[in-house]
């Protein structure tokens, strides 16, 4: 394969043939690499265009004025900015700045990662406009489920009933200064995400680059869509039937690149047990780092915050 499905989803929400074919691209692309485009997902293009315009006006305020939201303001939250270098990937700084976001919740939320949103002040239009789209795209996330459970033999409503009744959502936006070429650095290091899903959007200028038996394959901006990547829960789920891929970001546009990766991912209290329709309890190839999922005991929120604490490995003691 030289490119990744583009997957149309919007059959999903209903049965009848149109449906099955959806899940069933859907389950042949999670098993092929773990990546696809989704379109027909509804979400108007001038939400997007508007989230955009937003976050450029934020990275083009002055160092000071974005850290007016630095991250350590948001405390147990572990939302608002990050400076280039700010964030790690694999224990290497990243070429990279960013946003942390989630679901709007109020302020005293007993769990970790939860509770309300840092805005910046400056560019009061990015808060209704990350806002709306968390709500968008929560339920694009319920949709794309959907079609992952047909694929797998389950009843649509498999995640929905279940460990994503009350989904853990969490939303960055990501500014990639250019990078030289031939550098060393990357935007991001190769990697895995932890949850479910990630339905990522991105501006023009490319960079994502997959992982596949084939070598690195790159998974360019196609108008309309989002890049959607399975995560380790998902493997974990299928016993590396779906297996999460790794994938990384160098930008060699010689601009300045925005994504914006949305991660849908279970209920914080959710165990995640094996699925009852996939052999999950049959070892499968090893993955890419060694590390066998299955042998994780405990909640998806356990696991998320032995994660996010290496990454920002300053702000651990904040939620531990």
């Amino acid at each position: 394969m030289d490119r990744l499905p583009v997957i149309d989803v919007s059959a999903l929400a209903g049965g009848g043939e149109a449906g099955e074919r959806a899940a069933a691209a859907i389950g042949r692309a999670c098993r092929d690499n773990g990546f696809f485009y989704v379109t027909g997902h509804g979400v108007p293009d001038e939400l997007c265009g508007r989230l955009d315009a937003a976050a450029r006006r934020f990275f083009a305020l002055p160092e000071p004025v974005k850290q007016e939201i630095s991250m350590a303001r948001g405390g147990r939250t572990w939302r608002g900015h990050f400076p280039v270098g700010g964030e790690l990937t694999s224990g290497r700084p990243d070429l990279k700045e960013g946003i942390y976001f989630g679901a709007e919740l109020p302020a005293g939320d007993p769990r970790p990662l939860h509770g309300p949103n840092l805005f910046p002040a400056q560019v009061p239009e990015l808060g209704p406009a990350v806002l709306e789209y968390l709500d968008r795209l929560t339920a694009l996330g319920q949709t794309v489920m959907r079609g992952v459970a047909r694929s797998l033999g389950l009843p649509g409503g498999y995640f929905s009933d279940g460990c994503t009744a009350e989904p853990t959502v969490l939303f960055r936006i990501f500014h990639y200064p250019p990078s030289a070429p031939g550098a060393a650095e990357w935007g991001v290091g190769e990697h895995t995400d932890y949850g479910l899903l990630t339905l990522l959007a991105q501006d023009d200028n490319g960079g994502l680059e997959v992982r596949t038996p084939d070598g690195w394959l790159e998974a360019p901006p196609l108008p309309g869509t989002f890049v959607c990547n399975i995560g380790d829960m998902l493997d974990r789920l299928t016993g590396g039937v779906y297996r999460s891929t790794p994938h990384r970001v160098r930008n060699l546009s010689g601009n300045d690149r925005l994504s914006f990766p949305f991660f849908f991912d279970p209920g914080w209290s959710s165990e995640v047990p094996p699925l009852p329709t996939t052999g999950a309890d049959v070892p499968g190839s090893a993955r890419w780092d060694g590390q066998d999922l299955r042998a994780f005991d405990g909640t998806y929120g356990d696991y998320l915050l032995d994660k996010v604490s290496k990454v920002f490995p300053q702000l651990r003691a904040d939620v531990l």
